[in-house]
């Protein structure tokens, strides 16, 4: 089964000092391989580790047994075994993960991301894609274009991966035919050219045999070059383009190891920098110069696109993690309003409204996403209405952030125009998306200062600003509970209004239904009506069912700290629909009321209110008492 002659580089058992040494001035490249399920993705990496030597005896013996216990080529080596190291992926004989190898020629260096072909894994697909400056797009010869080879073309040239090499695989299952490989070719040039990819290269191989992967192959002679890895070797890559962009440094880390030193460190995300640069801190706007380029090394002349180092500035100037330092002169935009393509990954459906963490370069800030403007369709291109994006789904959004974010289009700069969205509650990435434009509205809407603050408002009242935020299942008694506390309040002088869940939806909020788009924005806009009347001063209370906690805490996150009070009426299920004061519980159980909580549409109990009200231990009165107790005392 194995080459005789195979013997891999003696000098990294040697000395891997000296091994590194040798490659370390070598460029690097990273590449994907994807295409559809079985085009021979891992079976082609593997074949690349094989010849260029990277397999060491203990791994080619393991390869070896496993070939014949678990392969999929009778006695031969089964390549795709070196890269599936999952056991449901050798079970299934598909990749699920991504997996990521290294190996080097004498030319260059190279990661390799093997991402998975089937459409269920394609949000692992794009966190392969995301860093790598090749696309290696692999089609069976047998089958040709197929749906998940449009979907991961498209991916690929959404990402902004510029070099894309078509691999048409498996050449010798059709007997090294030209006219297939031509008739191929074409196919994906029509294609390729509908979804903006002019350029790519070609290739007709064989992963299992090895045909014009290292060298031409005597079964392909009307083929004349280039084979992979003289492709892979020669493609123009790394950061040039990106050093003759203005300078960009995302602020990942304040150093300050002691009185004397403090520095600004993160990786270049675009242009050069050299002592005595000015530059502009942004959002502030405040500018200086750069002082030194500190690394662990020793200080540097001049910094570059890719590089991570630490900047000095001359001046003490307010920066923190999350500004960006940029060129003075060039600096980019900020924004909270923009339009951008959003891939969504998450098992669980978008839903618009809802506040997600958004992560920008080094920027974490909470946004909101509006309805897609529409969906495409990877297959057609068409452009497809949807309310909403499911897994996979690729659609064109405007989105809003609690505060200006700095940024640049994701074609200029993938770094400050790439992102993802984060789940609030469970910390999960639901989605990877690249900001277009920052819409127009949000650079010409601008917060008017006025002479009179919240705190001048309040101080007339003689009390303080407060938000009491009553939650509870319908029926639990939040409106009985909530009136009464403020008829305690207004027998105290104290100046208070009460926002009722029903009587908001007979006016402010009438156009809403009852899905869970409709719940959030519902709870978004009372959100927005209850800061601003405790910024006049008062103390606000609010009934509502508000079954979610995130909306609950983007509530809290809009207010100052202390003035959002959870006031949680604990309810069970079986007493709230015992009471069933309005006869809902009966028509959601009939049928006749859909997305009702608690029967057929979830509550998010509160894991850690301000205040918790059990109604079966204490009366309504008693209740309010309590909670006035806590608001005053």
């Amino acid at each position: 089964m194995t080459d005789p002659v195979y013997v891999t580089d003696a000098l990294i058992a040697e000395d891997i000092d000296a091994y590194l040494e040798q490659h370390q001035q070598k460029s690097l490249l990273r590449f994907i391989t994807c295409g559809s399920v079985d085009d021979g993705k891992s079976t082609l990496i593997g074949r690349l580790l094989y010849d260029s030597k990277m397999i060491f005896e203990d791994q080619l013996a393991a390869l070896e047994a496993d070939s014949k216990r678990v392969g999929t080529q009778g006695q031969e080596i089964d390549f795709a075994l070196l890269v599936d190291g999952l056991a449901a992926e050798r079970e299934q004989g598909i990749t699920i993960d991504v997996a990521y190898r290294f190996f080097t020629t004498e030319k260059r260096k190279f990661i390799v991301a093997d991402t998975p072909g089937h459409e269920q894994y394609t949000r692992n697909m794009v966190t392969g894609a995301s860093t790598a400056d090749l696309a290696v797009i692999l089609i069976d010869a047998r089958k040709g274009v197929l749906t998940q080879t449009r979907r991961h073309s498209f991916l690929a040239h959404l990402i902004g991966i510029k070099h894309i090499v078509l691999a048409v695989n498996k050449m010798d299952l059709v007997d090294y035919d030209k006219a297939i490989f031509d008739r191929i070719t074409l196919a994906y040039r029509a294609f390729a050219s509908e979804i903006g990819i002019t350029n790519f290269t070609a290739i007709p191989i064989s992963g299992f045999k090895g045909d014009n992967i290292t060298a031409l192959s005597d079964n392909t002679p009307w083929f004349k070059g280039p084979a992979l890895i003289e492709h892979l070797e020669t493609v123009e890559v790394g950061s040039t383009g990106d050093e003759a962009k203005p300078f960009r440094l995302p602020v990942q880390w304040v150093n300050r190891p002691n009185l004397d030193f403090r520095g600004f460190s993160g990786q270049i995300a675009g242009g050069k920098i050299a002592p005595g640069d000015p530059v502009r801190i942004l959002p502030s706007g405040k500018t200086t110069t750069v002082s030194r380029i500190v690394t662990l090394d020793g200080d540097l002349e001049e910094a570059v696109a890719g590089q991570s180092v630490t900047l000095t500035l001359a001046d003490e100037v307010d920066c923190s993690r999350g500004d960006v330092i940029a060129a003075a002169d060039a600096p980019p935009e900020a924004a909270d309003q923009f339009e951008a393509t959003l891939v969504w990954m998450a098992e669980e459906a978008m839903i618009a409204g809802r506040a997600y963490w958004l992560k920008l370069a080094t920027q974490t800030v909470s946004a909101t996403i509006q309805p897609p403007k529409y969906e495409i369709n990877v297959n057609t291109l068409d452009h497809l209405a949807a309310k909403t994006l499911e897994l996979n789904g690729i659609g064109v959004v405007e989105l809003s952030t609690d505060k200006p974010i700095v940024f640049e289009a994701y074609g200029d700069n993938h770094t400050l125009g790439g992102f993802i969205l984060i789940d609030k509650l469970t910390n999960a990435t639901v989605a990877a998306g690249m900001l277009h434009f920052s819409l127009r509205r949000a650079q010409n809407v601008h917060w008017q200062a006025t002479d009179i603050d919240r705190d001048m408002r309040a101080n007339l009242k003689n009390q303080r600003p407060a938000l009491l935020w009553f939650t509870g299942l319908s029926g639990s008694g939040k409106s009985t509970i909530a009136n009464l506390v403020e008829k305690r309040l207004h027998r105290m002088n104290r100046h208070s209004f009460l926002l009722d869940g029903d009587n908001v939806r007979h006016g402010l909020n009438r156009d809403l239904g009852f899905t869970e788009a409709d719940r959030i924005e519902n709870i978004r806009r009372v959100g927005e009506v209850a800061k601003l009347m405790s910024d006049a001063g008062l103390i606000v209370i609010t009934a509502f069912i508000s079954p979610f906690r995130v909306e609950r805490e983007m509530v809290r996150s809009m207010l100052p700290e202390g003035e959002f009070i959870e006031v949680f009426i604990d309810t069970p299920l079986a007493e709230a629909e015992r009471r069933d004061v309005k006869g809902l519980y009966k028509k959601a159980r009939a049928g006749q009321l859909k997305n009702f909580t608690g029967i057929d549409s979830p509550y998010e109990a509160p894991e850690s209110p301000e205040i918790r009200i059990d109604t079966t231990a204490m009366t309504p009165e008693e209740a309010a008492d309590l909670i006035i107790d806590r608001l005053l005392g």
